[in-house]
C-alpha cells in the first residue's frame, strides 16, 4: 500500500514510522519546494506532486493550510482522505464555525469580521474580554489579538487591517471575534472514523499551553459522562464531514460542559502520548482508516503524558533514567519556539505518572521548560 502525505514535517515522519510494520509505504509532498520526499530521509526525492499522486493508492494530509489548487488536484484523483472540504474547514475558522453551528455543537459566542463596521458591531454585541483570531493561517497562537475593553479597540483594528492588507493577493481573509470563555481547563479528543462510518476515540486529554503553544498533555482515565459528551460531538462533526482518518477536537471545559474551541482534520500534537499509552497510536490509526484497514484499539493502556520540546536541539540524557520515558526527535534544525521533538512518559497509575513527571521536571532545564514545574506541582496537588 502506498500513501502520499501532503506536508513533509514531523507528523508525516511519525506516520511513516508507525506503519512500516504494516508494509505501508509513505512519501511526503513538501508544499514549499514542490518535491515529494521520503519523510524519513528528506535527501531522497521522488519527483513532483503529479508523480506523487500517481504513486499513491491514497492521499492524506498532515496539516490543514494547503493551497486549494493542490487540494483540488488530489481530490480529483479520487484518492484524498479526508476530503478537500474537510481539510479546508480545519484551515478556515469561518467554515469551522459554520460547521459547528450546523452540527448544533456548543462553542463560544462569536462574530465574523471583514470590515470596520463588522468590528464595531462585534464590540457592541459581544461581551468583553474578546479574543480575535485570523480565519486563515493562524496556528500555535499566531494571528490572534486580545481585547479587554474598548480602550485599545482602534489600535487593534488598525493592526487587523494591516494584517488583512498584507495577506496573499486574491485571498479574502477575516477575523473571528469570540467571547473569551472562563474555562476550568483545556482538553482535547482525538479519534478516528473509517470509510464505513465506524468511529473510535482516545480518552480526553488535558492540555497545558505556554505562550499559545501546547507544552504538556496528560491522558488518564476520565469522567465517563464527559467522555460520552465529547464522543457525541466527535461523531456529529465526523459524520457531517463524511470524514475518513484521525480528527482532533479541542475543547474548553466549564464545569461539566464542553465547548468546542477548534477542530484539526489530522493527527494532533495532543495525541502524541498514544505512541506509548495505547495499543494503536494515532498515526497508525489514521493510516488504517485512510487505507481501509480495521481501526485499532484506542483504550488507555496506562496513564501517559507528553512534554513538547520547543526550540531546543538537546535535552539531558538523564531523562532516560526515568522509567517508562521515551524520547522522540523530529530531525529539525534549531529555531526559537520550533517543535523539535517530544517526551512521552507513562505510569501504572496516575500517581506514578505524576511522580515521573516531577522527576523529569527536576532534570529538564528550567529556562527551556519554565512552566513545567509549576504545572506538575499543580497536577500533583490535584491528586492529593
Amino acid at each position: 500500500m502506498n500513501v502520499l502525505v501532503l506536508g513533509a514535517g514531523q507528523l508525516a515522519r511519525m506516520m511513516a514510522l508507525a506503519v512500516k510494520p504494516l508494509n505501508i509505504n509513505v512519501r511526503a509532498f513538501d508544499v514549499g519546494s514542490g518535491n515529494v520526499f521520503d519523510p524519513l530521509s528528506s535527501n531522497i526525492v521522488f519527483g513532483d506532486l503529479t508523480q506523487g499522486i500517481e504513486f499513491a493508492d491514497f492521499i492524506t494530509a498532515e496539516f490543514e493550510h494547503i493551497d486549494h489548487q493542490t487540494l483540488a488536484l488530489c481530490q480529483a484523483s479520487g484518492k484524498l482522505r479526508p476530503s478537500s472540504q474537510a481539510i479546508k474547514v480545519g484551515g478556515d475558522r469561518r467554515l469551522e464555525k459554520d460547521l459547528l453551528v450546523k452540527c448544533d455543537v456548543a462553542n463560544a459566542k462569536h462574530k465574523i469580521i471583514t470590515t470596520k463596521a463588522d468590528f464595531d458591531q462585534a464590540l457592541n454585541s459581544l461581551t468583553f474580554p474578546l479574543i480575535l483570531k485570523s480565519a486563515l493561517a493562524g496556528y500555535d497562537g499566531k494571528g490572534q489579538w486580545r481585547l479587554k475593553d474598548q480602550t485599545n479597540a482602534e489600535e487593534i483594528w488598525h493592526d487587523i487591517k494591516d494584517f488583512f492588507d498584507g495577506g496573499a493577493q486574491g485571498v479574502t481573509n477575516a477575523v473571528v471575534a469570540e467571547q473569551m470563555v472562563p474555562f476550568d481547563r483545556e482538553v482535547s479528543l482525538v479519534g478516528a472514523r473509517d470509510s464505513q462510518g465506524n468511529t473510535v476515540v482516545y480518552p480526553l486529554t488535558e492540555n497545558h499551553h505556554t505562550n499559545g503553544v501546547l507544552s504538556v498533555s496528560i491522558a488518564t482515565q476520565v469522567n465517563e459522562a464527559l467522555q460520552a459528551q465529547a464522543k457525541q460531538v466527535f461523531d456529529s462533526i465526523a459524520n457531517e464531514l463524511n470524514y475518513i482518518g484521525v480528527l482532533a477536537i479541542e475543547f474548553f471545559q466549564i464545569g461539566e460542559q464542553l465547548l468546542v474551541n477548534e477542530i484539526a482534520p489530522r493527527v494532533h500534537n495532543s495525541g502524541h502520548w498514544t505512541q506509548q499509552g495505547a495499543d494503536t497510536c494515532q498515526f497508525e490509526n489514521h493510516l488504517r482508516a485512510v487505507c481501509d484497514l480495521p481501526l485499532g484499539s484506542t483504550a488507555l493502556v496506562r496513564p501517559s503524558a507528553m512534554i513538547n520540546i520547543l526550540g531546543e536541539e538537546q535535552v539531558p540524557n538523564d531523562i532516560l533514567n526515568v522509567a517508562s520515558t521515551t524520547l522522540h526527535w523530529y530531525g529539525k534544525s534549531k529555531r526559537a519556539g520550533r517543535k523539535m521533538g517530544h517526551i512521552n512518559v507513562s505510569g501504572k497509575n496516575e500517581q506514578e505518572l505524576a511522580t515521573r513527571l516531577q522527576l523529569l521536571a527536576d532534570i529538564l532545564p528550567e529556562e527551556a521548560f519554565d512552566e513545567l514545574k509549576p504545572y506538575v506541582t499543580a497536577y500533583q496537588n490535584k491528586l492529593s
